[in-house]
Parts: C-alpha cells; structure tokens; sequence
C-alpha cells in the first residue's frame, strides 16, 4: 500500500517510451557515458538474463561475451541515462532468470530464437 504523494512522484520520473522485451531477448542498450565535460553513446549488446520489476526501481541485467570472458550489466529501466533499447532478437525461453548461462560456454550458451510470426491478411 503506497500513499497517493509517493505514487505521484513516482510517475514523474517513469520514462514513456520503454520498449517491450522479455528475458533471452537479445537487446543493445545505448548507454550515455560522460568522459571529462563530454558525452557520448556507448553501446552494450548481450542477453537480458533478469528482468526485476517494480515501478521506478526496475532494473534489467544484460550479459555479454567480451574477449572471452563474461560481462554482466545491471540497468535502471527507467533512467535518463540511456537513449534508447534495441531489441534485436527475441529469445524463446521458459524461465524468468537465466542465470544457467553463466556455466555454460560456445555454442551451449546460445539461445533459441523465437520465430516472428505474420499478421494473416485479410483477404477480399
């Protein structure tokens, strides 16, 4: 049970335009880095192995495969921090936290990938 003034405040800071990705989606996160006095996009492409919900506190973690070894990266999904998500590939999985991935290795560590299916059009 939240009070009305903590909801509201909340709302102020939820971000509109978060794309819909689940966990095994494959996402590139374009993430602002400040180096000095200036700024620049940085980018991040790996597997979403967590998704954690909540309103302003969700977060999301990204693993990647940098030079052979394992880079994990936790994201705030409501900061101001990045300029957008791709979702590149959409991963067909059967559990929220992929955490397995960490012990596996090369081709093991692959996922499924969903398959994009067609709108049927309407024919006259």
């Amino acid at each position: 049970m939240r009070s009305a003034a903590l909801q509201f405040v909340d709302s102020l800071h939820l971000r509109k335009n978060v794309p819909e990705f689940r966990t095994g989606d494959t996402v590139r996160v374009n993430w602002k880095v400040r180096e000095g006095e200036k700024e620049r996009v940085q980018a991040f492409e790996g597997v979403v192995i967590r998704k954690t919900r909540g309103s302003v506190d969700a977060t999301f973690t990204v693993r990647k495969m940098s030079f052979g070894v394992g880079v994990e990266r936790i994201f705030p999904l409501h900061s101001p921090r990045y300029e957008t998500i791709d979702v590149l590939t959409r991963g067909s999985v059967r559990r929220n936290r992929l955490f397995y991935l960490r012990s596996l290795r090369g081709k093991a560590a692959r996922l499924s990938v969903k398959e994009e299916q067609d709108e049927p059009t309407a024919k006259a």
